[in-house]
């Protein structure tokens, strides 16, 4: 197995999870298998129980692990399917570690960070890289290892060392060490700044680790003798100096990558030059031009809770970006706070309030998607209403089609205080409730989570054609509410049309309004499968729609 190591310095919000997927994807491009993994230094076991304003979203893979969102770009970038483990965190590494003491595995010995934490680390690094996560038998060739925070962090240091100590093991010729750092420049001076950099690179090797290569971010391209004096002060070659400055968008830093020969260098490296080829980047090159080139806009209103950190819903604006260049659009996010709708910001926040309905009534389509917690629910049931009176496409996501639900119920059924017992535990006409399933007392993993089948009811339903006539889809969830079974018959008979449902054959996972041209609400995340070639069916039709393409294309 060949390892490349991607570290941070200087700041953290760097790019290293675009820098080190980019690096895969390049790779890849030159034959190779490759597979990723994530270390996060923080003591959480995973990123299930943080919030999305602190950490960004939450992604969900195939097997239910909750992880950071770089393994989002990974699976994206380099269009794989990875595993819970491929996320490291140092609450994963210890709680190992003390179920090996507590079972008698180090009995005699007193367990230590070194050399029991440690071993624990690289175990981990070496048995994860080996499981094939593109489809294929076998292992892959090469091992894309992110190193989370920047160096220097207290938390970081088991694993830096840790990292020292598999670079010695698996030899040179098997270890990358790429150091992403920044390269700022004074606004008085005007000249970029090569001194943070020294000394990251410094407190890096003061640590037993000496980078190969120099990714240094910066806003404009790197001159040469900003190249020369990183190279003489750092250590590394001039040629292995890699600039990766800002682009138009970020499908551009594979090319940035490629056209700076940084495969060559790092083939060199590794001892691959005689196994790889060229790089095939026709597809990237092409994806990055056409957005590039886009000029029309289709404007998207995004109804959400967490709108003050973008990241939180940052796989819903990639599958939308998936969706738009398939539509030869640019995607134009006009960005809602929910509770900014509600009757009640109309005397608190009349600005704020009159600002968000003209918004909400310019937009071509509207999007409610996950969230937990009652903030701003009131202001998603009005957009959810204002969606469907008004014919405008609408997709709502776990919670936008639970508030899909308790508006139809609340508009169409008369069901007044119709509510989900997440927000309003003694409501009269519990529309949404906790799964019977979940658990009170524990917030860790315990929600419904992971791939799982929905059997499609109706042929003739609009998700089961914009997903290829389907009588089934396999989607990734994470919920703990649901819409009440019990409620379910009378939702149908009065014009809900609930066409997907789980393999029980009771729990709602899709629902359809008949008189309307697209108003969808699914249980499921469908943003976590997009990809840049293979947008989600589900976003594709909620495009569509919103600029009346949508039966065209399903007539082709």
């Amino acid at each position: 197995m060949k390892y490349v190591l991607v570290t941070g310095g200087v700041v953290s919000g760097l790019g290293k999870g675009v820098t080190a997927s980019s690096i895969g994807v390049v790779l890849k491009a030159c034959g190779l298998r490759v597979t990723s993994i994530k270390i996060d230094p923080y003591l959480n076991t995973d990123a299930g129980t943080m919030s999305p304003f602190e950490h960004g979203e939450v992604f969900v893979l195939d097997d239910g692990g909750e992880v950071d969102l770089d393994l989002g770009n990974y699976e994206r970038f380099l269009d794989v399917t990875l595993t819970k483990d491929n996320n490291i965190t140092t609450g994963k590494i210890y709680q190992s570690v003390l179920d090996k003491e507590r079972k008698g595995d180090y009995l005699g010995k007193t367990v230590q960070v070194v050399p029991h934490i440690t071993d624990a680390i690289k175990g981990w690094i070496e048995s994860v890289s080996l499981i094939p996560v593109d489809g294929k038998e076998g292992q892959a060739d090469v091992c894309v290892i992110e190193l989370g925070g920047t160096v220097g962090d207290i938390e970081s240091m088991p694993f830096i060392e840790a990292l020292r100590q598999l670079s010695f093991s698996v030899g040179q010729e098997n270890f990358c060490l790429i150091h992403v750092s920044l390269i700022p420049v004074l606004g008085v001076v005007g000249e970029q700044k090569t001194k943070p950099t020294q000394h990251s690179v410094r407190e890096l090797r003061a640590l037993g680790l000496t980078p190969h290569f120099l990714a240094c971010r910066s806003a404009e391209p790197l001159l040469e003798t900003t190249k020369a004096k990183l190279s003489q002060f750092c250590h590394v070659a001039a040629a292995n100096i890699l600039n990766i400055h800002d682009v138009p968008n970020i499908w551009h830093v594979p090319l940035l990558l490629r056209n700076q020969n940084a495969h060559h260098s790092i083939l060199k490296q590794l001892n691959l030059t005689s196994v790889a080829t060229e790089p095939d980047l026709d597809s990237w090159t092409k994806m990055a031009e056409t957005f590039d080139n886009l000029t029309n806009h289709v404007k998207i209103a995004m109804v959400g809770k967490y709108i003050g950190l973008t990241d939180s819903y940052l796989s819903v604006v990639k599958a939308l970006l998936h969706a738009c260049i398939a539509c030869s659009l640019k995607p134009h996010i006009e960005w809602i706070a929910a509770s900014d709708l509600d009757d009640e910001s109309e005397k608190s926040t009349p600005e704020a309030h009159a600002a968000a309905w003209k918004i909400l009534k310019s937009a071509e389509c509207i999007l409610v998607p996950g969230g937990f917690g009652d903030r701003g629910v009131n202001g998603m049931v009005l957009a959810a209403k204002y969606a469907r009176d008004n014919k405008i496409p609408y997709l709502g996501i776990c919670l936008g089609m639970q508030i899909a639900v308790i508006e139809f119920a609340r508009s169409v059924l008369g069901l007044e205080r119709a509510n989900s017992t997440e927000f309003d535990a003694q409501t009269p006409d519990p529309v949404v409730i906790f799964m019977p399933e979940g658990s009170r007392t524990h917030m860790g993993s315990t929600m419904r989570l992971g791939s799982r089948r929905t059997h499609l009811q109706n042929r003739d339903s609009l998700t089961s054609k914009l997903y290829g006539d389907v009588c089934y889809l396999d989607e990734r969830h994470r919920h703990r509410y649901e819409v009440n079974p019990e409620v379910a018959q009378v939702l149908e008979e009065a014009g809900l049309r609930l066409v997907g449902k789980d393999d029980t054959g009771k729990r709602v996972e899709v629902i359809e309004f008949q008189d309307h041209p697209f108003y969808v609400g699914v249980q499921f995340h469908p943003e976590f499968k997009s990809r840049p070639t293979r947008p989600s069916p589900l976003f594709l039709g909620f495009i569509l729609a919103a600029r009346k393409l949508l039966q065209a294309h399903l007539s082709n």
